[in-house]
């Protein structure tokens, strides 16, 4: 189990509703996907570890959860500005993170 924070160090975290706009294998990377993300007033990439998962164009139009506060990093000489959540089991399932009614791009989520 992970260490319990403060909801102080909870209000930290800028998680917040995009929708994926453009979704493409990585050149050269058996794992990555390169997601353009929109936020309703900005634009933001995203590289994610999914394409085991997900061909690339079954994350287009689909809104996400996503983190736009992490430490940006670049992966495979791209630039990752947030992160895309998504749950896996024991089993290696992996779902991403969606919410249950349609909502703005942007909201956040807290």
């Amino acid at each position: 189990m992970a260490e319990e924070v403060t909801f102080a160090d909870f209000q930290k975290f800028d998680f917040r509703v995009g929708k994926i706009v453009e979704a493409t294998q990585v050149p050269a990377s058996k794992k990555l996907i390169q997601l353009t993300v929109d936020f309703g007033t900005e634009k933001r990439t995203a590289v994610a570890g999914l394409l085991k998962y997900y061909a690339p164009e079954q994350l287009l139009g689909k809104k996400c959860v996503f983190l736009l506060n992490l430490q940006r990093r670049v992966l495979a000489g791209i630039e990752s500005q947030c992160m895309i959540l998504a749950a896996e089991d024991n089993e290696d399932h992996v779902s991403v993170l969606i919410p249950e009614k349609d909502i703005a791009e942007g909201s956040k989520i807290g």
